[in-house]
């Protein structure tokens, strides 16, 4: 019996949860969190520092929620409220549950994904998050001094543009790589330091490598091989994830994927609604993975083998970083 995974955000919903909730709490949130989104590419994906994975923001925005007044409580219910699913995937996801094993494995904050859960009956002991604790910490005056003047000095930088050929910081602007380089000493110094600093200390993202570990987990509970394994992600935190099932001659879906999924992903979808998971599982269960490699897509959907060729790649690159856009919003779409 094969299992099946998914990311939350952007195969199930169209929300950015911490995206969002940043917004809602913090003058000029959403672009102090696309700023920090940005250095967590660069760190991730072009620095690649030493034991930070892609998805780390979501601890990295924490000193400063607080400083705006985050709770808990508050997180619980602006989860509730904004919560939005793609089209038909509350009766898709039902559907496929009782049909396979399935799972979601996400780097949202556990609140949202408890807000799901409990809209659509979902199981949590089938959904791995990110844990969080924003009542953890009281903030004395010197740390919101301090959180203050560092939250200004990050939006008054130009807006982080990392060059899409980069692969390492020397094929960066030099004015780019000391902006870079000064919030290294912001996140990894001085708030590291700070007794906010709990959150980046101790939050532990479900994002890169801890995505890839939860599919082992599963792997491992239900005694299934990864060959019978399906994940559907879209974006950074899912490429450990997509590659080590496709590696292992799974199931490895982008659904409307920016080039992070894209490039890690064996398959690529590009869909308004959840139909398509609905068809592609039933497939599976049937026919297999052969059943998807000569799968041609009928529905009011896209689907296909990712492109190896260079050129071929990047105007599909192109074509799903607009769909995406289209889907779930502009400023969401953009995020890495």
């Amino acid at each position: 019996m094969p299992f099946v995974a998914f990311d939350c955000e952007g195969p199930l919903t169209l929300n950015d949860n911490a995206f969002e909730y940043s917004k809602f709490m913090m003058p000029e949130g959403h672009r102090f969190f696309k700023q920090v989104s940005r250095f967590d590419d660069y760190l991730a994906d072009i620095k690649k520092r030493p034991g930070y994975k892609p998805g780390d923001t979501l601890k990295l925005i924490l000193p400063f929620l607080k400083l705006f007044g985050a709770t808990n409580q508050s997180l619980r219910e602006f989860s509730r409220k904004t919560l939005l699913f793609l089209p038909k995937i509350p009766e898709v996801l039902k559907e496929i549950k009782n049909l396979v094993p399935t799972f979601i494995i996400s780097t949202s904050y556990k609140p949202y994904l408890e807000a799901l859960a409990e809209a659509i009956e979902f199981p949590m002991d089938h959904i791995f998050c990110t844990e969080v604790d924003l009542d953890k910490v009281t903030l004395s005056k010197e740390e919101v001094k301090i959180l203050e003047k560092l939250y200004q000095e990050i939006l008054s930088y130009p807006t982080i543009e990392i060059p899409l050929r980069a692969t390492s910081p020397s094929d960066l602007p030099l004015e780019l790589l000391n902006v870079l380089e000064r919030m290294e000493e912001i996140f990894f110094e001085i708030i590291w330091n700070l007794d906010v600093g709990v959150f980046l200390r101790e939050v532990n993202p479900v994002g890169g490598e801890e995505k890839a570990r939860a599919c082992q987990q599963i792997s491992e509970g239900l005694n299934v091989p990864f060959a019978e394994g399906f994940y559907a992600g879209d974006s950074i935190t899912d490429m450990k994830a997509l590659t080590l099932l496709r590696e292992n001659q799974g199931i490895s879906l982008a659904f409307n994927p920016n080039r992070y999924a894209l490039k890690t992903a064996e398959f690529y979808a590009l869909s308004k609604n959840g139909v398509v998971f609905k068809d592609l599982v039933k497939l599976f269960i049937e026919q297999g993975k052969e059943g998807l490699d000569s799968f041609v897509s009928f529905n009011d959907y896209e689907f296909e083998k990712v492109p190896s060729e260079p050129e071929v790649f990047e105007n599909l690159v192109d074509k799903c970083e607009n769909f995406r856009k289209i889907i779930r919003g502009a400023l969401i779409g953009d995020l890495g």
